[in-house]
């Protein structure tokens, strides 16, 4: 026998004997092996661990869980059972039964040996008289699991809710089985992978009847659920609750930050999903998409809204670090700026003219088109292209025009233009200053959400920086994210914040008859500095808008609130913006008059 021979024959006994070890093990040796093998021969019964609590800053418990019942069905193990005590137990029809086991039927191949839900959440009294009778429903059974429960009568469209898994979501989700409950929006979306624990299973032997008969090894292999962790939020609830009060029958929403840290204070979209349907939404799904005034639908961090004349402090901060003005600079109005010989844009009567503070406590239009106009048409730029990229790119360093980054997870960027907007629509160079001149008022192309807006008015707090807003504060065991803790900081210098800040604390702190736009926001002893915003709108009143921080110096809260179809931004806007000042910071409020009179007005069209 020559060498190329043994060499071969050599290989062939290190195979078989790698391969006889190989099933020697997983057949004899490895237990756990042959459990998953032979899967028919057991019943895994599933454990559900209990989903994590979330709480506010403060340690209340705004989402908590309280015990449910499912009953659940493993076709393989059904027979012939009294299908009208079942359907007695739970008020159930018998069409409804024959539907249900026939779809298992038809789908047997992908059911498997596994249980699937028959009905969801019944009550505790049905669940009772079905376990007494249980001996009636062969492969029928009951598994006690988790709901979600509400403390604070608020932030459902901020928590979120949570619903049985699909089918489409299965096959991208493969750790996940029919019958499990995931999160589908808010924070149980963003923070699904901690607050769901780990589920845990008893496994049953069954004999050659198919008749359980007793836990595996007594028990040996069984596994232990695992509950979710806890989440500490940023959210205060009380001052939730009290905005949320504020907000009924309006159509806008609030946000309200803490501008040293970037944690969100209270997340408001109004109207919103009722926190009594969201428990079981699957009950109240069909009613609450087809509402008109779609609730779903989180206009705090989703609506991309023309930002109206908050936005002329953008523009201000813009002007100055360009050099195009200065504090002292002064423009006439008269009755508003003509942009052509014979069109204007419109301002309210006011003295004039006026320096750069108290432009933005009247909140004068011609002055921010004279603003707009030196920043685009500078001459240090070679054309329009170039000054309104650099205006771009300032107005981008503010957060504004992408996403800001929190950790909710249907956050949107809103809308920006570009010079190749404006060149698509009018030709290159073929456009100037006048033809954009909405954008320095907040309209036009421009798109910004309620969340993007409270930012801003944390950034001015901050004088020239902020932090990402977002809701998570802690979690056991976890590191926040390094961009919740990193300043951002503006394209502006610090400097040229203060005449802002200046005529934002005149705005509301000015006495009667010196032209303050946001006088009813003022708050004895809260130094708040705001500005007004009346944003156009094609489809009814305009919408009324205010941002706002307090106080002055070393600010603890920033918030704006939008109000759709509301008019005026210093009628509707900044006092309710100013109420929810007054309770973060002092606990109680000194105009129950106004309060009254805020919540129960009714704005929705």
């Amino acid at each position: 026998m020559n060498g190329k021979s043994q060499i071969l024959i050599i290989g062939v006994v290190i195979v078989c004997l790698v391969l006889v070890t190989r099933l020697f093990f997983l057949q004899i040796v490895d237990e756990e092996y042959k459990i998953s093998a032979e899967n028919n021969a057991y019943k895994y019964i599933t454990i559900y661990p209990v989903r994590g609590l979330i709480l506010d800053r403060n340690g209340n418990i705004l989402v908590s869980n309280k015990n449910s019942y499912d009953i659940m069905v493993t076709p393989v193990d059904l027979q012939p059972f009294d299908t009208a005590a079942l359907c007695r137990i739970f008020s159930i029809k018998k069409e409804f039964v024959r539907e249900k086991i026939a779809g298992y039927k038809k789908n047997r191949r992908k059911i498997g040996y596994q249980s699937v839900v028959f009905l969801k959440q019944v009550s505790e009294r049905e669940y009772g008289v079905f376990l007494e009778q249980s001996y009636k429903f062969p492969g029928f059974s009951g598994v006690s699991k988790s709901m979600r429960d509400y403390p604070y009568n608020a932030g459902a469209n901020l928590f979120g809710y949570t619903t049985e898994v699909s089918e489409e979501f299965l096959e991208k989700n493969p750790s996940y089985r029919m019958g499990d409950y995931v999160g589908a929006s808010g924070l149980e979306l963003s923070y699904e992978s901690v607050l769901k624990g780990e589920k845990g299973y008893t496994i049953m032997q069954r004999d050659v009847h198919n008749r359980i008969l007793s836990p595996l090894a007594g028990g040996a292999y069984d596994k232990d659920a695992v509950p979710g962790k806890d989440i500490v939020t940023t959210i205060d609830g009380e001052l939730q609750q009290y905005g949320e009060y504020l907000m009924q029958n309006k159509i806008g929403s609030v946000v309200a930050i803490e501008p040293s840290s970037g944690e969100i204070l209270s997340l408001i979209s109004s109207p919103g999903i009722e926190i009594s349907k969201i428990a079981n939404i699957s009950k109240y799904y069909n009613q609450i998409i087809n509402d008109p005034l779609k609730p779903m639908f989180n206009r705090a961090v989703m609506s991309a809204y023309p930002p109206g004349s908050v936005f002329k402090i953008v523009n201000g901060l813009i002007g100055l670090q360009e050099g195009v003005i200065t504090e002292e600079s002064r423009f006439p109005c008269r009755g508003g700026y003509y942009y052509t010989p014979t069109r204007i844009l419109r301002c309210h009567a006011h003295r004039s003219p006026l320096d750069f503070s108290h432009a933005i406590m009247m909140s004068c239009n011609a002055y921010f088109c004279y603003v707009l106009k030196g920043i685009l048409e500078n001459p240090e730029y070679g054309n329009m292209d170039e000054s309104f990229t650099k205006w771009r790119d300032y107005v981008e360093s503010m957060g504004f025009g992408k996403k800001l980054g929190s950790d909710f997870p249907a956050e949107l960027g809103g809308t920006l233009p570009t010079a190749d907007t404006y060149n698509k629509i009018y030709g290159r160079g073929s456009w100037k200053s006048s033809t954009v001149i909405s954008l320095s008022i907040g309209q036009g192309e421009i798109g910004t959400t309620p969340l993007h807006l409270a930012n801003l008015a944390a950034t001015i707090a901050n004088r020239g920086y902020y932090i990402t807003p977002h809701l998570v504060k802690s979690i056991p065991d976890s590191t926040i994210c390094e961009r919740y803790t990193k300043r951002n900081y503006t394209a502006i210098d610090s400097k040229y914040f203060d005449p802002v800040v200046e005529g934002m604390y005149m705005a509301v702190n000015s006495r009667p008859g010196e032209g303050g736009t946001a006088t009813r926001a003022k708050v004895e002893g809260l130094d708040i500095c705001g500005k007004t915003g009346t944003a156009q709108n094609p489809h009814g009143k305009d919408n009324a808008v205010f941002i706002c921080f307090a106080p002055r110096e070393n600010p603890k809260i920033a918030v704006a609130v939008y109000i759709e179809n509301a008019g005026f931004g210093g009628t509707w806007a900044a006092p309710v913006a100013s109420l929810i000042v007054e309770k973060y910071l002092t606990g109680t409020i000194t105009r129950p008059e106004l309060e009254k009179y805020m919540a129960e007005t009714n704005l929705i069209p």
